[in-house]
């Protein structure tokens, strides 16, 4: 496949269809929709992706790889629950701060994977929330959080307050996707901490 910038053709198919599921919605685009804003005939499209729904697939899956790899490295470290915490929310704003239109599609088309995927799509998204999870469980064992504190409760503010971020984040402002995660973490893991 011919690559143009840095590119692959499949690459800009995807990153063109991300922009039009996030404007459209993935169920309002039509493979029609997508060769017309890459300005190619619809059949060209078939020899660098098989259908829409695994343009939606690389989509999710890639996204949840990266949010993955993320957290996998924050777990390796010796530091406090605390410190566990603030740095995966910090990583997990960098995720989506990279690519915010693969964010948007991530948090918001997912819904329309068919089965098996759909199902292994929300069992590695549970995993993941479940990881933050066992993180201000071990702060609250610890001591260094409030033992009253309902965990459940916790984590689902926590995703709550991060995962609008593609909604709301303007990249031509101020704050760079690192500070943004630091006051972020600030209010949240803050929150959570014993006076």
């Amino acid at each position: 496949m011919e690559a143009v910038g840095n590119l692959s053709r499949k690459e800009q198919v995807i990153r063109s269809a991300a922009e039009l599921f996030r404007e459209k919605g993935y169920a309002a685009s039509s493979m029609r929709d997508l060769a017309q804003k890459l300005g190619i005939e619809a059949a060209s499209l078939y020899s660098h992706i098989k259908s829409k729904e695994e343009i939606l697939q690389s989509l999710c899956f890639d996204m949840a790889t990266e949010f993955r790899k993320s957290l996998a490295e924050v777990e390796k470290k010796n530091v406090t629950a605390g410190e566990k915490l603030r740095l995966g929310i910090i990583g997990h704003i960098q995720v989506m701060a990279k690519d915010l239109t693969a964010s948007a599609v991530f948090m918001n088309e997912h819904r329309h994977l068919s089965q098996p995927y759909l199902r292994d799509f929300l069992l590695l998204r549970i995993n993941y929330i479940n990881r933050f999870k066992a993180i201000i469980e071990e702060g609250a064992r610890n001591g260094e959080f409030k033992d009253t504190i309902d965990k459940k409760l916790a984590v689902m503010t926590l995703f709550s307050s991060l995962n609008w971020m593609p909604m709301w984040y303007d990249p031509a402002s101020k704050i760079v996707p690192t500070d943004l995660g630091q006051q972020l973490a600030d209010m949240l893991v803050n929150g959570l901490k014993k006076n």
